[in-house]
């Protein structure tokens, strides 16, 4: 049965450099989720694809809300027609207010600031911190390195095998929000494997000592 959605969390770039695709997918992103009446919690910028995401959900009709440091509206980042726009000290509390309530995580292409945001969310997630499905918008391939990296890291033992199920990866807009409904349920347990132990196998299957 498909997960409800009430609030879906997205982490994207600030840049107005990017190519105007990634500009037009995160409207359309903004876009898909309004009209679900899912609302819209992001950093809360005018720039670049965080700025398409917010003007698209707000056309739609959308709820969107921004959470932003006071030190980046005083640089006169922030987006002036949010529904809201939630104030905090500073870029810890930005990501823990974002992500507090969302019932879904996703990563559209970005630069550092969305890798680590993401990377916390899986971390977060490999504790048993979150349970919520993070879905990766693998847009042109944009993230083929770092699900690479991840699968080195798999293979490595650095992560064990169960944590590739933290994320899904999709290659279209349109595929996200199924992907976010769909994804099974996180293993409530997901602290009794946070940890590669060294009585497992290269495939998380227990070995006798």
């Amino acid at each position: 049965m498909s997960r409800q959605l009430k609030t879906v969390c997205v982490y994207c770039a600030s840049s107005n450099h990017i190519e105007r695709s990634y500009l037009d997918a995160a409207a359309a992103l903004g876009r898909e989720l309004a009209q679900h009446d899912i609302t819209i919690v992001y950093g809360g910028s005018s720039l670049g694809a965080m700025g398409a995401l917010a003007d698209g959900g707000l056309e739609a009709g959308g709820r969107v809300v921004g959470v932003m440091p006071q030190f980046m509206v005083e640089l006169e980042w922030s987006h002036r027609g949010l529904t809201e726009l939630r104030l905090v000290e500073d870029m810890h509390q930005r990501k823990t207010a974002m992500m507090v309530d969302a019932d879904g995580i996703v990563a559209l292409p970005g630069g550092s600031g969305t890798f680590e945001e993401l990377l916390e969310a899986l971390a977060l997630k490999r504790l048993g911190l979150y349970f919520g499905p993070i879905v990766l918008a693998n847009l042109q391939g944009y993230y083929d390195p770092l699900v690479e990296q991840f699968r080195r890291a798999v293979e490595g033992r650095f992560m064990d095998q169960r944590h590739v199920d933290a994320w899904t990866v999709v290659t279209r807009i349109e595929d996200v929000l199924p992907a976010l409904r769909d994804t099974p349920d996180w293993d409530a347990n997901a602290r009794s494997f946070a940890q590669v132990r060294a009585d497992e196998d290269a495939s998380g299957a227990t070995r006798p000592l």
